[in-house]
Parts: structure tokens; sequence; C-alpha cells
């Protein structure tokens, strides 16, 4: 059997590991067009900070391939799909013959077509990354145009490293996809006091080599000007192949495409209408991929997305139905804007169906099991927003939390699995990502799977 797999990013690095973890003897070839190893996107912003240095965000080590019998080309962008013959043609005139073929070619950023725009820098890839910071070394000023998670991410980061920033945003409040209008201006307010100003409702018109001209002739200076505008999934190599492809290329329950010989993971894919474009989803698609691929049965029923925004001194998660008002569901809601606090609870049927949690907060796992495993809502909803102020135990001790528990999101670990590597021998949180890859994803579980090695650590006697 021959595996190719086009697309070395989160998604199809995943998938590999995945499948050889499944079958050691499978043949697998998987082309990336990036000419460095896979990385954590979702890390970026860390490197932006300076809080991470690129090689701390590496997904794979350069010898994992060899030592897995994988073939890796990087640098090797895939030009066309033969599904007659069955092979994959790269841009260089290489022909490789696949059995089964996973698609996992990601997003590009969106530019706009606005006058200016290739003076701007795009915030998706981690060589736009160094081009970032190699430009700020210099700069006086930077404007980021976007204001969703990529933006805000992008604009901290650098805000951190004391350089004056605005953001532009075209919508009337930041992250409006994910945030109501109240959560996105207490966001908006919590940046400004790191230094960031915002300017929501404005459109970028033309980059100007002094800076960023918006509709109406206003002028914002700036010698830096990043894009995060938004992606789109890289579809063109499935359409001209004759896939099936609408916003992303559509898959099934398997994650096949109507090739059934040809599957799609990741950003690219589409399911039941949804193109997901968080790491979570991408992570659980390749292992439901890798399942099927190596024989075993397996069904992919669509991800519930848990949004994290990871940025220094600034904590949110927002989950589910954001937006609904008390017409349609019931609302629980809190704000302090002098503290940038915000926290809401979206109810319907008794069940948690969406979260906003802006501020530091305890209950974000407690609100995220809720939410993920769809279970009753407690009838103490102050109890649940504010757990140290409720009569009962706070969830998030160690012994309250049931095995069945997920802690990690972004790669599916529960309480469970964590006790079980504990038990195992992994004594700290490096040994329990390497053998659960809990931490792995966005990071934010960190503490979390902390608190259950050394609650278990304690529970025998173990110094560590």
């Amino acid at each position: 059997m021959r595996l190719v797999v086009v697309g070395n990013g989160m998604a199809g690095s995943r998938l590999v590991s995945e499948v050889r973890t499944r079958d050691p003897h499978m043949k697998i070839t998987i082309f990336g067009a990036e000419t460095c190893q896979p990385y954590n996107r979702v890390l970026l912003s860390n490197v932006l900070a300076g809080s991470s240095r690129p090689d701390q965000v590496r997904l794979l080590d350069s010898s994992w391939y060899a030592a897995h019998d994988v073939e890796a080309a990087f640098g090797s962008a895939v030009a066309h799909i033969d599904r007659e013959t069955r092979h994959v043609v790269t841009e260089d005139g290489r022909r490789e013959p696949y059995d089964l073929l996973v698609l996992a070619t990601g997003s590009e950023a969106i530019v706009p077509p606005i006058p200016g725009v290739e003076r701007a820098i795009p915030f998706r890839t981690l060589e736009d990354c160094e081009r970032i910071l190699e430009s700020a070394q210099q700069a006086r000023k930077a404007v980021v145009i976007g204001g969703g998670l990529l933006g805000i991410e992008a604009a901290r980061g650098l805000a951190g490293r004391g350089l004056p920033v605005t953001l532009l945003h075209l919508a009337g409040h930041l992250m409006e996809r994910q945030l109501d209008v109240e959560a996105g201006e207490v966001l908006g307010e919590t940046l400004n006091g790191l230094g960031v100003e915002i300017r929501t409702g404005v459109s970028a018109e033309a980059v100007l080599e002094d800076g960023v001209r918006l509709a109406g002739g206003e002028l914002v200076e700036a010698d830096l000007v990043i894009l995060a505008c938004g992606v789109r999934p890289i579809t063109k190599l499935a359409a001209e192949a004759g896939l099936e492809v609408r916003r992303g290329v559509v898959v099934d329950d398997e994650l096949r495409t109507d090739d059934p010989s040809i599957f799609a993971i990741g950003e690219c894919a589409e399911h039941d209408g949804m193109v997901y474009g968080l790491v979570a989803p991408a992570w659980e698609q390749a292992s439901v991929a890798a399942d099927v691929i190596t024989g075993g049965k397996a069904l992919y029923r669509g991800s519930r997305l848990v949004t994290r925004l990871k940025a220094r001194s600034v904590e949110l998660a927002a989950m589910g139905e954001t937006h609904l008002t008390e017409e349609h569901a019931e609302v629980v809601r809190f704000s302090h804007r002098a503290r940038g606090t915000y926290r809401k609870l979206v109810i319907r049927d008794g069940r948690l169906v969406g979260a906003i949690l802006l501020g530091e907060s305890d209950a974000v796992g407690t609100l995220t099991q809720l939410f993920d495993r769809g279970g009753p809502v407690p009838g103490d909803r102050a109890g649940l927003l504010f757990p140290g102020l409720s009569s009962a135990p706070v969830t998030e001790n160690p012994t309250l939390i049931p095995d069945a528990a997920k802690i990690c999101q972004c790669n599916n670990v529960t309480k469970g699995q964590i006790r079980a590597c504990w038990e195992a021998g992994a004594r700290d949180v490096a040994g329990v990502a390497a053998a659960t890859r809990a931490t792995t994803g966005c990071g934010t579980c960190k503490d979390a799977v902390e608190g259950i090695v050394s609650w278990l650590c304690e529970q025998e006697g173990i110094s560590v």
C-alpha cells in the first residue's frame, strides 16, 4: 500500500505520525511546499512576542522521518494529480504513484486587492513571522490590518516588544465571529491598556510608504504593515483534478472525497458544510483518516469549537453559539469593564451551547468540559461563572474531575489518559506530552496537566 500526503503542515504531519503508529510497514511519502520541517502554526504568536524561539515550535524532529521510514520531500510543491494513473506530479516534474492520497494543503492568507498591498507582510507562516521580526527591528510604528484572532495576536506580540501598534478592523468590534459586541469592546479596552490602539469600523484603502490610508483619506502612520485579513482554503489542486469543491474540498464522514482513493483533512477540507480553521478539528480528522487508511472503522462527526486567544496578559476563551440572545436561549452574563472581565453563558434546553470568558477565570476548564460533553448545566449559574463563590467544591480540583473529562482539547486527551501515562512512569508535563501529546497544541491546558501530575505525585508521596 502506497500512501502519499500532500501538505506537511499541522494536519499532514499529524496524519503521517498517526498512520505510522498504526501501521509500521505502509510506504509513506509526504510532500511539503515549505522548505522547513513542520511547525506549530498556533504558536507563531509566541515567536512574534519573543516568548518562543522558532526551533521551539517544531512539530517533528528532523530525525523522525528516517527513524520511522517516511520519505519527506521539503520544498516540493505538488502541481497536478493524475487520478487516472494515480500519480501526483510535483512542480519540478517528479511523478509519485499512490494507492491512497491525502490532501492536507491547508489555507493561505487573504491579501486584499488594494494599492500598495505588496508593501505589507501577511502573518501566516514561519517565514512571514521571521520577516515581520526583521522589519520590526528598524520600525518606529506598526499597523495591523484585521481584528480577528491572528491580528490581535500579532498586534499584542509587537506591542509587547515595545513597538507602538495600531490595529485596524472593518467590523464594529473585534473578533466579531466569536464575540458579542460587549465582549469585543472589553477586549479592545484591554488591548488598548497594553499598548495597542484599536480602530474599528474602518476600511484600509491603500498601503503607502509612510502608512495606511483609510477610506475617507486619513493616513495612519506606520513603517511596518501586517496583514491578518483571514485565510481561505487552498483547493486549486483538488478542483483541477475534478474533485468536488465548495468552500473547501468536500469530504464524507470517512474524510474521503468523491474519489474514494483520495482523502482531505484540515483547513482545506469541508465536512457537512463546515470548514474548520482550528487545530483541534484538524487533528481529530487526522486520527479518523488514519484509522480508515489502515483498515479500521472510524467516522468523523464534526467538531465542537473552542477558540482560545494566546496573547500575553490577555485571557480569552469563546465556544459555541455566543451570539444567541434572550429571545432564543437563557443568557447569564457578568461584566466588569474596568478590570477587563466579561463572562457569558448561553444555555438552551438545560445545556451549555455557548460561552465567552474574557479576563482571568478559574471557570474555563469546567465550562469547556460542560460544552464538550453536552451534559446538563447545574442549577447554580453564578457558581459556574465564579467557582470560588459556589458552596459546592470547585470541579477543577483534580480529585473531582472524572477520568472521562477532556483536559487537552487540541489532542483529545482525557484525565484518565494522563493518569494512565503517569502510572506508566511519566512524572512531569514533558513526559505526559511525549506520551499523549497533551499541551502540544495551543498550550492552554499546560496548567491543568501540571496540576493533575502534581496531584498524582502528591498522592503517592513522590517528590518532583
